[in-house]
């Protein structure tokens, strides 16, 4: 009941979004933009997409290998389109769904595997966090203006971009200093320290803290940390290159630039995060918003994030069935070899 209750509110959540994302969307139009693009580059996107996923699944091998078990590459590729086709169906499903996957192709344990993937979400949640501060620092005037703007509208304020970025970077380190001094007193007061931990939200984050830490420093027990560092990093470029090269599929976009790839990475990333069907109605909305950042109007920032998330949910439908399908097949195939060979004897 639990189960099909979070499904119910998955799906509401994500046609709500949908509805208040194109209720003033010319559908018409939109598709008609969408048949007259360059499909070369969403092939050369797909491309970059099935590759990322085996990047990752040749990364998930290394966290698995010290565990005494080595998964061949192309079930652990299988096991991870099938976790990705997973969360399209039910959200936050995909992980349990790779792991199982992988107990039936190689008889994995899931109970060892899933630390793994945990682990492994844990660097991705490191680099995601560089990246906002990357995309922070280099597009700091084009996104504060914007933050300070929406804000001062929103009280009836004047809009300053000028003065208001200025306000906003003060807040930033207003914020920083005091967040280290609060944690300077922290550390220094063992009293203090121990009657906080007492806090069930505040013992939380500190589990967090702690796992995230746990999960860094794991990095140093594999057999090639610098081949782990090497593929994840390669992961994020490859998800770069994913959105990126959309940009040229369409006229309205094709003149964006690389700055403008890295806020779509980041700000689409944030948006898939949300608990509806692969970031159904998130993405479009945080992504449809931010494209008005460099120069786009309101609907070609929708259309662009229509058909970035409609090309890769598509492909990922597909491909994620193949791989299904593969896996059906042979798990079929070692349940059946053994009762041939005990009829035989």
């Amino acid at each position: 009941m639990k189960n099909i209750l979070r499904y119910t509110i998955s799906l509401v959540l994500a046609g709500g979004l949908l509805w208040f994302v194109f209720k003033d969307i010319n559908l018409n139009e939109m598709l008609d933009r969408f048949a007259q693009s360059d499909w070369r580059w969403i092939a050369v996107s797909c491309f970059c997409l099935l590759l990322a996923h085996m990047v990752r699944a040749w990364r998930w091998g290394m966290l698995i290998e010290p565990l005494d078990h080595k998964p061949g590459l192309t079930n652990s590729t299988m096991s991870v389109l099938t976790g990705y086709f997973a969360n399209y169906i039910v959200p936050r499903m995909g992980e349990v769904t790779r792991c199982g996957t992988l107990y039936r192709l190689e008889r994995i344990p899931v109970s060892l595997s899933f630390g793994t993937v945990v682990a492994e979400r844990i660097f991705d949640v490191i680099i995601l966090v560089l990246m906002i501060g990357l995309n922070f620092v280099l597009e700091f005037d084009r996104l504060s203006t914007f933050f300070t703007d929406f804000f001062q509208s929103k009280i009836g304020g004047s809009q300053g971009g000028g003065s208001g970025s200025g306000m906003l970077l003060s807040i930033l380190i207003v914020g920083l200093l005091a967040v280290a001094v609060i944690a300077t007193v922290i550390f220094k007061n063992a009293a203090l320290r121990n009657k906080l931990q007492q806090n069930a939200i505040i013992a939380k984050i500190i589990h967090f803290a702690q796992g995230m830490l746990e999960g860094l420093l794991s990095v140093r027990k594999l057999r090639s940390p610098g081949l782990f560092i090497f593929s994840t990093i390669l992961i994020w470029v490859l998800y770069y290159l994913v959105s990126y090269v959309l940009f040229f599929c369409i006229p309205e976009t094709s003149h964006l630039g690389p700055l403008a790839g890295l806020t779509l990475l980041v700000v689409g990333a944030i948006g898939m995060t949300a608990p509806t069907q692969g970031g159904i109605g998130a993405y479009h909305l945080l992504v449809g918003n931010v494209m008005v950042l460099y120069g786009l109007s309101q609907n070609d920032g929708i259309t662009l994030a229509t058909f970035i998330h409609g090309a890769q949910m598509l492909f990922m439908l597909v491909i994620g069935a193949l791989a299904f399908l593969y896996v059906l097949i042979v798990n079929k195939n070692k349940v059946e070899e053994p009762e041939q060979v005990s009829a035989a004897n």
